[in-house]
């Protein structure tokens, strides 16, 4: 009997016993048969063929039989029933050109899949690890099958995918080159880089492979290319580019300023300063002296931005209009300006704040949450209109006070040091020693990460200084006028001061001497600051320097790992909380899941409560590029029986979550605001108010329920001090800036903030020292969209959002508690006047008088008038609320579909891809790119015709200002007196 001679369907049969029988006959063509007909039949009926699964073994390891190939695919189907993958991959590779990884089924998915995942391990362990290891060709057949299935597919996103987690860079090459849309993919690969890549030397080849293709473009994409060139730190080759556009047209002169705002939003100080450099644009420092601050004419020099040197030819000028971008002049100008113009604070929440401060701490959390509120719009009327009720503040209540005032200003640098005048050290030394150290510390604050033009003046303020309140507000503000500058000299003079010993000196030494450093991981600055902490007895010296080693890991990825691992081992606690926050700066924004696996660890098994809160809030450092991975990390953490973990659990969410809104973030927070533990409902209040942050009912209808929370805790009288004080702060923190700000660790353009990094970082640490809560103005973004001409300047024109207005419209505003109509009561009268009337009345009466009865019908009408009245007014009232609600009824039906919007525009992060320029206008960007936010440079398409500028607006007067320029009323006009 023959194979020929066999007629076999698989269609009805209730077993392949009959099948596999022929298995053991001798003959060759009898196995090939039954092995075919189980290759058709293995799906139903794998679980007798299992049985046998060996004999289709030794005849897949028989070299001299002739379908080897036949035998592995059976084999592999019956083990991927079985559940075993990784043997059912083993015989999917031995079955070679039979395995069709074209074909559409779970075992084909499932294989490839494997297959996939195993040569992503063993390429990582070949390319990043450096590992002797050699690749199966049979693997890399089954890859290659799958980039072209992709190819052929057209879903490069998904080869993309596989390429660059598989290090292979040349079909990362192929992938985007064969895209229908190479711009879209290239932006695509350039994000996942940035977001998952976990390595830094593969991250910087990805980069390199990037910046390849974007000069291979027809039209090069330069704004890309030189965000490319910020990660891999090569300031010179930006330089190059912009030197060479520069001198091209004007369309590629529009093109370099776009760039120049990028680079200044997204690179640190100390690669700016070398871009500026390398064009050969010098910036001039002017130092400022105390005896200048102390005379009563504006100190100019010092205090105008930072300028340019320009020449008179035409090419130096477009230097100085770059330079005026890079160094920050224009930047800042137009945010403050925009911040000013869109301020729309409830001042009515301030007011229920003030009056529920019955202490010293609320007082503080209500001048805190004051500056929150006002954050960079200059606006500090709260202040001057309760000058009586902020004098209560004594001591570093004082010190808060006086810096919250740099916090409104933040960003506002022009004559900073004339409003500050009033409240800086003079000689001899006269005033508050914490009022001084506090308008240090506000002077750095409204010049931090742009602070070329104050760092003199507060370098000599800090070497000057004597008292220790003065000095520690001194180093807070060098420290954030000098962030990421890496300036070695500042770094000494703060190391001299750490090196007194003096706790509170020490406390803002530690952290400033981080914020210099920022991301360097410099090996001298991590060896001083980490022997010192040895050293010290000081438990806030050594909290200030945890901060400032963790602020010099940062974002250096695995190169932090030996400083991580020396300091998760130390018995210090302090120092292993300062470990888990270089966890958190180190690995921002990447998702690093070994990363989080050594948090999650800590987090249960540190027999420290404050090491373990960091270990949680640092998760939130972690996953703030993907936030909508939090709530399923730190959930379980939230209902810990350890309240330092849920504390952590709720702090970490609201970094991560921070102006999403998300309503799994908030089914977590909302049960943590009745905790029995007080300080963490305090941190729900806080991370609440983050996830909140310009949301309205529209976009989150919990909202209104959180705000009544907000208001019911903040105004309890029997409520504990330490969870009002979180209610305070919050109400400052969902109406950040104005309501004009979200609080985000990434900028306009989706790349990383190092100033809200920092600001968030050092926040967490308001648990130990409220003046530091100040720190969280970094972290607010203003969420504006601001178009410019070829000057610069901001023109009349319109931006289009394609959604209804109310879709991302300001909440409402507190509306007064409406006062009762006082009922008038009808008075009461006695019976015995009553008796006295009638008998005067019926004494007084005649036989002729025949009317009474119409007078006591009268009577009757007039006592049922008041009842009446009454009736007709809760009608009128009725008809008024029906009027009202027909009104709210007819403007819903009648709402646009979109929405006209002046420039410069409120656009929230969700709005940005709605928003395009208006049809009809004159204007169009340079960059076309998907969603618009942030600066636009603007191509003007009626050249020649004289455009409309919108003016500028002067900064709400300070209190200082309104006191003394304010102008006395003019005499009475003569006139005479008489009698």
């Amino acid at each position: 009997m023959t194979a020929a001679t066999i007629s076999y369907s698989s269609a009805g049969i209730t077993s392949a016993a009959g099948v596999i029988s022929l298995l053991d006959e001798p003959q060759i063509e009898l196995k090939i048969f039954a092995l075919n007909k189980l290759n058709l039949i293995v799906h139903e009926f794998w679980a007798e063929i299992s049985d046998v699964v060996d004999k289709i073994e030794i005849l897949y390891e028989d070299e001299s039989f002739e379908e080897r190939e036949l035998s592995a695919l059976v084999a592999s189907k019956v083990y991927y029933h079985l559940g075993a993958y990784d043997e059912a991959l083993h015989y999917a590779l031995g079955a070679a050109s039979l395995l069709d990884v074209n074909q559409s089924s779970e075992y084909v998915d499932t294989v490839v899949a494997r297959a996939i995942d195993q040569y992503i391990t063993q390429r990582i362990k070949l390319c990043d690890d450096g590992s002797d290891i050699t690749i199966d060709t049979r693997l890399e057949l089954i890859v290659e099958k799958m980039f072209q299935r992709c190819f052929d597919d057209a879903k490069y996103k998904q080869a993309v995918g596989i390429a660059l987690e598989s290090r292979r860079y040349d079909m990362l090459e192929s992938a985007i080159m064969k895209s229908e849309d190479i711009p879209s993919l290239l932006s695509y690969a350039l994000g996942i880089a940035m977001t998952l890549l976990q390595k830094r030397t593969v991250r910087n080849t990805v980069l390199q492979v990037l910046v390849r293709l974007y000069t291979n473009l027809s039209e090069p994409d330069y704004t890309n290319m030189c965000q490319c060139y910020i990660y891999l730190n090569e300031p010179q080759t930006v330089v190059n580019i912009l030197n060479k556009l520069i001198s091209g047209s004007e369309d590629e002169l529009l093109m370099v300023f776009q760039i120049c705002f990028d680079v200044y939003e997204s690179a640190t100080q100390h690669f700016i300063d070398e871009v500026m450099e390398g064009l050969g644009i010098k910036q001039k420092k002017e130092e400022t002296t105390a005896m200048e601050v102390e005379s009563s004419e504006p100190v100019k020099p010092s205090e105008e931005p930072v300028k340019t040197v320009a020449q008179d030819s035409a090419i130096d000028k477009k230097r100085a209009q770059v330079g005026s971008i890079l160094s920050g002049e224009i930047p800042i100008t137009l945010k403050s300006q925009f911040l000013i113009r869109k301020n729309s604070s409830d001042m009515l929440v301030l007011k229920n704040c003030k009056d529920a401060s019955r202490n010293a701490v609320c007082h503080t959390a209500t001048v805190i949450a004051n500056s929150l509120m006002h954050a960079g719009t200059t606006c500090d009327a709260f202040l001057r209109d309760n000058l009586d009720w902020l004098a209560k503040a004594t001591n570093w209540a004082k010190f808060t006070a006086t810096a919250s005032i740099g916090v409104i200003h933040h960003g506002h640098e022009t004559n900073a040091l004339k409003l500050m005048s009033s409240y800086l050290p003079k000689e001899p030394a006269s005033g508050s020693p914490y009022q001084e150290g506090g308008a240090l510390y506000a002077l750095g604050m409204i010049h931090a990460n742009h602070g070329a033009a104050i760092i003199p003046y507060l370098s000599e303020q800090l070497q000057t200084a004597t008292n220790e309140t003065v000095k520690h507000g001194g180093c807070l503000g060098l420290g954030l006028a000098a962030m990421t500058t890496k300036n070695s000299d500042i770094y000494e003079q703060l190391k001299n001061n750490l090196y007194q010993d003096d706790a509170i000196i020490g406390e803002a030494a530690g952290i400033a001497m981080g914020l210099v450093m920022m991301g360097s991981l410099d090996e001298d600055a991590l060896s001083d600051m980490v022997q010192y902490a040895h050293e010290t007895q000081h438990e806030k010296i050594l909290r200030g320097l945890s901060l400032g080693i963790a602020m010099i890991c940062y974002g250096q990825l695995e190169a932090a790992d030996p400083t991580i691992q020396t300091l998760t081992e130390d018995k210090d606690p302090v120092l292993r909380m300062c470990g888990m926050y270089c966890v958190g700066m180190a690995y921002a924004g990447t998702g690093n899941n070994r990363a989080i696996r050594r948090l999650l660890h800590v987090a249960v098994s540190d027999v420290n409560d404050d090491v373990r809160r960091a270990a949680v809030i640092s998760i939130g450092f972690l996953l703030f590029n993907a936030p909508e991975q939090c709530p399923n990390v730190v959930s379980l953490l939230s209902e810990s029986y350890n309240s330092h973990v849920r504390y952590g659990a709720a702090l970490a969410l609201g970094i991560s979550c921070a102006g999403s809104g998300m309503k799994e973030a908030l089914s977590i927070l909302e049960p943590m605001i009745n905790d029995p533990v007080n300080y963490v409902r305090q941190g729900a209040l806080l991370a609440s108010a983050m996830v909140l942050v310009q949301q309205n009912d529209h976009m989150c209808p919990k909202l209104k329920t959180f705000k009544e929370l907000f208001t019911k805790t903040m105004s309890d009288k029997h409520e504990d001090v330490m969870v009002k004080f979180g209610a305070i702060l919050a109400q400052g923190i969902i109406n950040a800036g104005g309501r004009n700000c979200t609080v985000s660790m990434r900028t306009q353009y989706g790349h990383t903030n190092v100033p809200s990094v920092v600001g968030l970082l050092v926040f967490t640490h308001t648990w130990f020292w409220f003046p530091l809560s100040h720190f969280l103005c970094l972290a607010f973004q203003p969420t504006y969209l601001i178009g410019l001409n070829k000057d610069l300047k901001m023109p009349v024109m319109k931006f289009k959002s394609c959604a209804k207005p109310s879709t991302y419209a300001y909440p409402p505003l507190l509306e007064p508690p409406k006062e009762k109509e006082k009922e008038k009561v009808s008075t009461a009268v006695l019976s015995t006047t009553a008796k006295k009337a009638a008998k005067s009345k019926s004494t007084a009466a005649t036989p002729m008088e025949v009317d009474t009865p119409a007078t006591t019908a009268d009577k009757k009408a007039e006592e049922k008038k008041p009842e009446e009245k009454k009736e007709e007014k809760k009608e009128e009232k009725k008809e008024e609320k029906k009027e009202k609600a027909d009104e709210e009824k007819k403007e819903k039906k009648e709402e646009a579909k979109f929405e006209l919007i002046a420039n410069p525009a409120r656009v929230l992060v969700e709005q940005r891809n709605v928003m395009d320029i208006e049809s009809s206008s004159r204007y169009s960007s340079v960059w076309n790119r998907n969603g618009l936010g942030g600066f636009i440079v603007l191509r003007d398409t009626k050249g020649g015709v004289e455009e409309d500028i919108i003016e500028t607006l002067q900064p709400t007067a300070s209190a200082e200002e309104t006191t003394t320029e304010e102008k006395e009323p003019s005499p009475p006009e003569p006139f005479e007196y008489t009698e």
